[in-house]
C-alpha cells in the first residue's frame, strides 16, 4: 500500500481507479474505514474492474451504483460489481464504519470452467450492478461474517482467497435467488457518453472548461449532460469539476510543499481565494489547515480509505 494516496481515490486517464492495493504482488484492499461529512472519499465517483464490497459495522451510510443509490444499515454488506460506477455517501452528517474488501476477480479464475460457470454468470450480467445483503436476506448473516474475517488475514494471499471463494459462493447464491436488480438500468450508449465526459473532464481540469464543451466530448446535448451527472453523481458537471479540482488540490497539499498560488494554478482553478472557497466547502477545512492536519498525522492515524 502506497502510504501517500491513503484517503484519496486516484484515477487514471479514463476515470478508473487506480486500486491502493495492501501489496503489489497480490490484487486486494481490505480496510476497516469510515465514511464523514466532507472527508475526501465521499461522493467520488469512479470505476475498476476489481469487484468492491462493504459490510457496515456501525451507524449508516448508502452508496451509489449505476446512479441507483442504496440505502445500508449496521449489518448489511454490499457487492458492487466490476466497472460499475460508484461511490459511498455520509448520511446525516454523521461518521458510519465499514469494512471495505476490493479485489480482481481473476483471484478466483482457477480454470475456464469455473470463469464460465461461476465468474461470467455476475461479472458479464449487465443488469447485475449490485447486490445487497440485509436483514430480509437469509445468506446476509453468513456474509457479514466473512467480511468480518478479512481484516485479520489482510496480507494473506491464501487465507484472503479462500475467504473470496466463499463469498462468491454466497453472490451466486443470493444471484439465482433473487435474479436481476428490480429497476431498469440505463443504456450501454449512456454509460459509455458518461464515461467519456468523465474522461474528458479529468484530461482537461487544469483548463477552463464550459458545459457545451464537456457534452460535446460525450457527443450528447447539454440537457442530457446534465441529466446524466445528475443520474450517476448527483450534481451537475460543472460541480463534478470542481470536485475533482478539489480533490487534486488536496493530493497536491499533501505530496508537495508548492504554495498555495503554485497549487490553484495547477488545478485550474482562478486565483488562491476561489481555490480556498470551494476547498472548504467541499471538505470543511481551509487548503492550509488540511495540509496542517495531514502533516501531522501518521500513516497510521490517517483514515487509510482507498
Amino acid at each position: 500500500m502506497k502510504k501517500e494516496v491513503m484517503g484519496l481515490i486516484v484515477k487514471r486517464e479514463d476515470g478508473s481507479e487506480i486500486v491502493n492495493y495492501d501489496d503489489d504482488s497480490f490484487p486486494s484492499y481490505i480496510y476497516e474505514g469510515w465514511v464523514a461529512p466532507k472527508c475526501t472519499w465521499a461522493n467520488v465517483p469512479h470505476y475498476h474492474p476489481d469487484i468492491e464490497m462493504v459490510a457496515v459495522t456501525e451507524g449508516k451510510m448508502a452508496y451509489s451504483v449505476d446512479g441507483r443509490t442504496i440505502m445500508l444499515h449496521e449489518g448489511d454488506t454490499l457487492f458492487v460489481n466490476a466497472n460499475r460506477i460508484h461511490y459511498s455517501i455520509c448520511l446525516d452528517d454523521k461518521v458510519a464504519k465499514y469494512v471495505i474488501f476490493v479485489a480482481d476477480p481473476a483471484v478466483l479464475n482457477s480454470s475456464i470452467a469455473v470463469e464460465m460457470k461461476a465468474l461470467m454468470p455476475i461479472l458479464n450480467n449487465p443488469e447485475l450492478s449490485y447486490i445487497r445483503f440485509r436483514d430480509i436476506n437469509e445468506r446476509t448473516e453468513n456474509m457479514f461474517e466473512l467480511m468480518m474475517k478479512l481484516p485479520s488475514v489482510r496480507h494473506d494471499p491464501f487465507q484472503i482467497t479462500k475467504t473470496f471463494f466463499e463469498i462468491w459462493e454466497l453472490l451466486l447464491e443470493q444471484s439465482r435467488t433473487y435474479g436481476m436488480v428490480e429497476s431498469e438500468v440505463l443504456s450501454d450508449t449512456h454509460q459509455h457518453a458518461f464515461k467519456q465526459m468523465m474522461y474528458f473532464i479529468q484530461q482537461n481540469y487544469k483548463d477552463p472548461i464550459t458545459l457545451e464543451q464537456i457534452a460535446e466530448s460525450g457527443n450528447i446535448s447539454k440537457s442530457l449532460c446534465n441529466k446524466l451527472f445528475n443520474q450517476y453523481v448527483g450534481e451537475s458537471p460543472i460541480n463534478y469539476l470542481l470536485h475533482l479540482r478539489s480533490r487534486k488540490v488536496a493530493e497536491y497539499l499533501r505530496s508537495s510543499s508548492g504554495s498555495l498560488a503554485e497549487i490553484a494554478s495547477l488545478t485550474g482553478f482562478n486565483g488562491v481565494s476561489y481555490m480556498s472557497e470551494t476547498f472548504k466547502k467541499m471538505f470543511g477545512q481551509s487548503p492550509r489547515e488540511y495540509r496542517k492536519t495531514w502533516t501531522s498525522q501518521t500513516g497510521e492515524s490517517d483514515p487509510g480509505n482507498k
